[in-house]
């Protein structure tokens, strides 16, 4: 049987929360999607507050997974306790609240694993080694299909990663820096890999805020806090087509919408 895996990319703003709600539900029919998972670390322009998951979950999301804004908004903080549908970084502190996987139950009884790790090269260098973190996480999960959202600033690290985790999961996709790249592709040992989804949000913005804002901190000026910009919006996402027999990706597709 194959399975379609759809990946979002970083919901940014309430604009971006409409994006998704407008077409996710309509992008799951056209490509009769099994299982989504959407980043969500930015739905609160910085961080995620517990009505912004619940409104990403009615638009049709499985699983949410965060990144390094999850601690943005502690109002969450509860939330990641409850709710085991939402994941943070796996290699944060073990003592920090929530959980950074879990195994799902997916269509025909297929339980689908979603891992949430997070790079260290220019984010946390405090953070557990995420490639060691994966070796321990994927000895203790018990799922038919494996997917990882590799939230990572680094190109090199996302792709070393993906490399890393060739033939061993289904999925690696990255996420965290809302541009998407045009390297959607199945790695030789059948691992389906994308360095970046993109982001879920304004168009017309610097990774979904103001352009001026941006402009002026490169030009040296004070730091504001950020606005999320306003106008058309897009939704970037990946489609994984798994072969559930065998666990390895047989196809990975962009899927970019504009407004």
């Amino acid at each position: 049987m194959l399975c379609n895996i759809l990946a979002v990319g970083d919901v940014v703003g309430e604009s971006g929360m409409d994006c998704l709600n407008h077409h996710l539900r309509a992008i799951q029919k056209t490509y009769e999607v099994n299982f989504t998972v959407v980043n969500g670390e930015n739905a609160a322009g910085i961080g995620l507050l517990p009505r912004h998951a619940d409104m990403i979950f009615d638009a049709g999301a499985d699983v949410i997974t965060l990144g390094n804004h999850t601690w943005s908004k502690l109002q969450i903080t509860d939330y990641l306790e409850d709710n085991r549908y939402i994941l943070r970084p796996a290699n944060f502190a073990p003592r920090l609240p929530g959980r950074g996987w879990g195994v799902y139950d997916g269509p025909r009884g297929l339980r689908i694993g979603v891992v949430s790790l997070m790079g260290r090269y220019e984010l946390n260098s405090n953070l557990d080694n995420p490639f060691t973190k994966a070796d321990e996480i994927l000895r203790e999960m018990d799922a038919s299909l494996v997917l990882v959202d590799f939230h990572a600033e680094a190109t090199s690290e996302k792709l070393a990663m993906g490399y890393y985790l060739d033939g061993r999961v289904s999925a690696v996709w990255g996420t965290h820096t809302h541009v998407p790249t045009a390297d959607a592709s199945v790695l030789p040992k059948g691992t389906g890999y994308c360095t970046d989804l993109g982001m879920t949000g304004p168009k017309n913005s610097v990774l979904g805020v103001v352009p001026e804002q941006s402009i002026n901190l490169f030009l040296g000026g004070l730091p504001k806090r950020y606005q999320t910009a306003s106008g058309p919006c897009k939704l970037n996402a990946v489609l994984f087509t798994l072969d559930t027999e065998t666990g390895r990706c047989v196809q990975v597709r962009r899927i970019d919408i504009c407004d």
